[in-house]
């Protein structure tokens, strides 16, 4: 087993004249960063969730199969959201992120692949952050708090091979501020989408990253791209990866080809799911982080068709680390953390490698 840091780029930022004379998403799509990342030269960096002050990133990829899983720390505790619109989530520690609950922070949150059994990671984030003495104090020991979300990619490889408490725990020991790795790696390692029309027309995908810095705020992301439905570009309209035609060989569109009358194989629910990570540097109360983590969930609209289906858990959590000391405007964080999540999504598609018989965006561009 193996695992995996990110490189140590610095992202370039658009500034407020850009963003207010573009509006926010053209200015923001049209923003380029100055370094790549580690698996795809081609692909350039606008940004990582680590430029979030208080947040740490660590991957653990399994060899034997593309699998993994993601840690996002927060060792200095955060303020915790949560917003769950697919129809079959699986998730660990979710009720307490609900605003009316007495916990108020998290230490970490952890996405996985491994579909249910891949929970079992966040038991390795809770043993390496007890360790280290941190957690919720209920005097007689510290609780540490790791909510997690996990995505099905059993069917990629060896189903037998999942994600466990160790993974979860080297994915800790492996944590950075510096920008993480994308693409096949960590919870994106066994990622596809475009599942619509069967498992055989589908493409590989992966996780990303994306961040956002205005008037002294960050708002970042990192989301790993499970999804049953295609991903399209916002700047341009077009399916960048999805469900491919019967040959294999051209992107089929999956919505043009439902409105065309073409019948849908059966699926099992609960078989894709994108799940991903806001943060900001903002002071949020747990309501208002809530809130964030519902705004952010436009991101995956922009990008993703069909999305938040029945055969999707798609789960975005938030978190306020409060490291700028600014209030919150809330309306502008979230509208920030839907624009870095369609980022987000993007990257995981274009920072993707071809694996286990799924082409991914590169191929298709040949």
């Amino acid at each position: 087993m193996t695992s995996n840091k990110g490189d140590d780029s610095s992202p370039s930022q658009p500034t407020r004249r850009e963003l207010l004379r573009g509006g926010l998403a053209a200015a923001w799509l049209g923003i380029i960063g100055d370094s790549a990342t580690s698996q795809s030269p081609d692909v350039k960096r606008v940004g990582a969730i680590t430029d979030v002050a208080g947040i740490k990133v660590g991957h653990f990829t399994d060899p034997r199969r593309p699998t993994g899983c993601t840690v996002i720390l927060v060792e200095e505790s955060a303020v915790g959201g949560l917003d769950v619109r697919g129809a079959a989530p699986g998730t660990r520690e979710t009720d307490l992120l609900n605003p009316i609950n007495t916990v108020q922070v998290v230490h970490a949150i952890m996405l996985s692949g491994g579909s249910a059994f891949g929970l079992d990671t966040a038991t390795g984030a809770m043993r390496y952050l007890e360790e280290r003495g941190i957690g919720f104090n209920v005097l007689v020991a510290r609780v540490p708090i790791v909510p997690a979300a996990i995505l099905f990619d059993l069917g990629v490889g060896d189903a037998k091979i999942r994600p466990d408490a160790e993974a979860g725990y080297k994915a800790c020991k492996a944590a950075a501020a510096t920008a993480p790795a994308e693409g096949n790696i960590g919870a994106g390692a066994g990622a596809t989408v475009g599942k619509l029309f069967g498992m055989s027309r589908a493409m590989k995908s992966g996780i990303g990253t994306s961040a956002i810095k205005l008037e002294g705020v960050t708002v970042g992301a990192i989301v790993a791209v499970n999804a049953v439905g295609d991903v399209f570009d916002p700047a341009t309209g077009k399916v960048i990866a999805g469900a491919r035609t019967k040959d294999g060989k051209s992107l089929l569109n999956s919505m043009a080809a439902i409105v065309r009358g073409e019948s849908l194989p059966p699926l099992l629910a609960g078989t894709a799911t994108t799940i991903g990570v806001v943060a900001t540097d903002a002071v949020l109360t747990k309501t208002q982080t809530s809130k964030v983590a519902q705004m952010a969930h436009d991101g995956l609209a922009r990008t993703i068709n069909p999305v938040h289906t029945a055969y999707d858990g798609d789960t975005i959590f938030a978190l306020a680390t409060g490291k700028s000391s600014k209030p919150a405007n809330v309306t502008l964080i979230g509208a920030l953390a839907a624009e870095v999540v369609a980022q987000a999504v993007l990257r995981a598609i274009r920072s993707a490698r071809a694996t286990a018989g799924f082409p991914s965006a590169a191929d298709m561009e040949r």
